[in-house]
């Protein structure tokens, strides 16, 4: 079957009515056939107590002004509060907020489904911001400008249509901005393809435009630094999903070109440019080398330099992390005057905070101190939550486990670490172990992953999920909801870090790429039969669960390997390799997949893509497919199709499609409570059965 072959392209069609049809009728059998018993009834309602619970962790972020911003959705507030408080109050067990936007109100008030996408907020004034909210969920927004001291939408300010937009203020009477400008304005992966600034007071249409790519781009972008006395404009394109060319925009106009490797990652804080590499980058003349000769530098590198003198054209460039087989970086933030770093060794967390020299200061700049970052605990997951470089030197961490709740702590670099709050338990973990093991893939690799389960519960059901893809790691986090409706009634949990994603930097990304992405599969593959061959569990006891590119891993798990797994479970999955650069944002991910239109790398697309390998006499494990008519980045065309050539070849699968949610296929607590419900009732039934 090739694209023009394929006879369910009409399930292609949004909002068409046979396609609607369709939907709603395999809507109707999914809900008849699992909703009906009382264990769906009690999953439903003990995931929506955890979503909903009070004592959940609001956690903040800090924009520059001393407070602490959060939005809360709770069961009084479905579509959730935008609010914020003082660090004093924010200590109380239960503080007082200052609600800055009711978005269930102002959907009532204004007959549209809101669902909250963020704000930007204007700095250093803080009195103003651009609130983004999509209907229904989708990527897709519109912006309003925002009063935070009337609390209420500025009258003519500054308002966008429905678009996939990026703003961001420049000052208080001019934004940066890309979205829809009509015909021309778009890439093809149907993002922004022009930057304009825009005066308060002048229509839209005549904004300048200060920056355009190229139309088959993923999209153009701009940002401002507004930091004093390192005022600064940056704009860009996005070659594809890794790559980009940035400049720095001066007053005058010129574009200064930012001269990094164009698939690394950079950004300039105060002094200081820091680079972290995807690939190799030699360098000549750099500061301190004999001779001024060229310097490799390797792929997973963390680089600094001052940033002027970069610009300038010296490369006085300073290691600030080099990656080992184990060990990688993860990412960086800033402090006003320190850099926090975090490593990933055997995927367990790592902080470190490093403090640099004075630039410009003879032989500083490339003098770095560093020590490990206080407040982090030794055998839990940490992740930096928020900074603020524009206050000092604070910043607040998260730590958790598996099994541990996670618990908010407030530090200070050089100074001290205060507990500011403690999730509460959702699960009795008392009898749970968690363990990480390590498979064999075909090619000889290690693939670790973590097991999480009563260690006295050999071959009973088990929940292996995974995503393997665009550098994103799979990491350690405390699930109420998989330790209420799964572990809790006797299931251990596996999440695999196979290759494709970011748990051993760049390389381990590469390794499953564009024509080697078998290599994911294999390792996922390998997983599950180690945990087979451990005795922890058995193929007919054995389920999957996958969302986005992991809902193209439980496609391919289905196709490929169905000998191995009694479920399989797919939300808002990408399935049909031939045709997904066509639809919505997928020409924006061919970077990582493959152009479907070169011949070369058809050939090896075909031979995994889900939709196009379904075999009508293999043996299939029962299959559930999850989607949303919103989803505006992965088309639930994809599902739909998948579903109906199942269907078509005498397998069994369960669809549904969510009339909303977008992208995470659902939009409220009551939506991702029925989801979740509906994805583990279907696994209960199909793998917890008799031993």
């Amino acid at each position: 079957m090739d694209e023009d072959d394929d006879p369910y392209r009409w399930l292609e069609d949004l909002d068409g009515p046979d396609a609607a049809g369709w939907a709603r009728d395999r809507n109707a059998e999914t809900m008849a056939a699992l909703t009906g018993g009382d264990r769906f009834a009690a999953l439903r309602a003990e995931i929506r107590e955890v979503l909903d619970a009070d004592d959940r962790v609001p956690y903040p972020t800090w924009r520059g002004d001393h407070l602490y911003y959060n939005f809360w959705i709770d069961a009084a507030h479905p579509r959730g509060i935008w609010r914020r408080t003082t660090l004093d109050e924010y200590r109380r067990p239960e503080p007082q907020w200052d609600v800055l936007l009711d978005i269930d109100a102002l959907a009532a008030q204004e007959g549209e489904n809101w669902i909250w996408q963020g704000a930007t907020v204007l700095r250093p004034g803080h009195d103003r911001c651009l609130v983004s909210l999509s209907r229904g969920g989708s990527d897709a927004t519109v912006v309003r400008e925002f009063d935070l001291v009337r609390r209420a939408f500025v009258a003519d300010g500054f308002t966008l249509d429905e678009a996939k937009s990026d703003v961001t203020w420049v000052d208080a009477d001019h934004i940066l901005v890309a979205t829809d400008f009509g015909p021309g304005s778009l890439t093809t992966s149907g993002y922004p393809r022009t930057v304009r600034r825009w005066r308060r007071g002048t229509p839209l249409p005549s904004a300048e435009v200060v920056f355009a790519g190229q139309v088959d781009d993923v999209s153009a972008y701009a940002s401002h630094d507004p930091t004093p006395g390192f005022e600064r404009t940056f704009v860009g394109r996005r070659l594809d999903f890794f790559r980009s060319e940035s400049y720095l925009l001066t007053p005058a106009g010129e574009r200064v070109r930012i001269d990094v490797p164009s698939d690394a990652h950079w950004d300039a804080h105060r002094e200081w440019l820091v680079i972290g590499l995807r690939s190799p980058w030699t360098v000549d003349g750099v500061a301190g080398v004999d001779g001024g000769g060229g310097v490799t530098f390797p792929a997973g590198a963390l680089l600094a330099a001052p940033f002027d003198a970069f610009l300038a054209g010296a490369r006085e460039l300073t290691t600030l992390f080099t990656p080992d087989e184990r060990t990688a970086l993860s990412y960086h933030g800033w402090t006003r005057g320190h850099l926090i770093l975090a490593t990933l060794a055997d995927v367990r967390s790592r902080l470190e905070v490093l403090t640099p020299g004075v630039p410009g200061a003879p032989g500083s700049a490339g003098h770095w101190r560093r020590e490990p970052l206080a407040g982090v605990p030794e055998f839990e997951h940490t992740r930096l939550v928020d900074t603020d470089p524009d206050v000092g030197d604070a910043y607040l961490l998260a730590s958790e486990g598996f099994r541990q709740p996670a618990t908010l702590r407030l530090g200070q670099v050089g100074g001290p670490v205060e507990t500011l709050k403690r999730a509460p338990a959702f699960f009795d973990a008392a009898r749970l172990t968690e363990r990480q093991h390590f498979a064999t893939s075909a090619d000889g690799t290690r693939v670790p992953y973590f097991l999480v389960g009563d260690p006295d519960a050999a071959g009973g059901p088990t929940l292996l999920t995974g995503y393997g893809g665009f550098e994103v790691p799979e990491l350690p986090h405390y699930s109420g909801i998989v330790g209420r409706g799964w572990l809790a009634r006797g299931g251990s949990y596996v999440v695999a870090n196979i290759r494709g994603g970011g748990e051993y930097g760049p390389a381990w990304h590469r390794a499953a790429l564009r024509e080697n992405r078998p290599r994911a599969y294999e390792d996922f593959a390998a997983v599950a039969a180690d945990l087979v061959a451990r005795g922890i569990t058995t193929p007919a006891r054995l389920g999957m669960e996958g969302g986005s590119n992991g809902g193209l891993l439980a496609g391919v798990m289905l196709t490929r390997y169905p000998e191995l797994f009694g479920a399989v479970v797919a939300h808002v999955p990408l399935l049909d390799m031939r045709r997904y650069h066509k639809l919505l944002a997928g020409a924006s991910w061919m970077a990582e997949y493959g152009d479907p239109d070169d011949p070369a790398d058809w050939a090896y697309l075909r031979d995994y893509s889900p939709y196009h390998n379904v075999d009508r006499d293999r043996p299939y494990p029962p299959t559930l497919l999850v989607t949303s008519t919103r989803d505006d980045r992965v088309h639930p065309g994809h599902a739909r199709k998948m579903a109906a050539r199942l269907r078509e070849r005498g397998h069994e699968v369960a669809y549904y499609e969510n009339v909303e949610g977008g992208h995470g296929a659902a939009a409220n607590n009551a939506q991702r409570a029925f989801v979740w419900a509906l994805t583990l009732e279907f696994l209960w039934r199909h793998l917890g059965g008799p031993a």
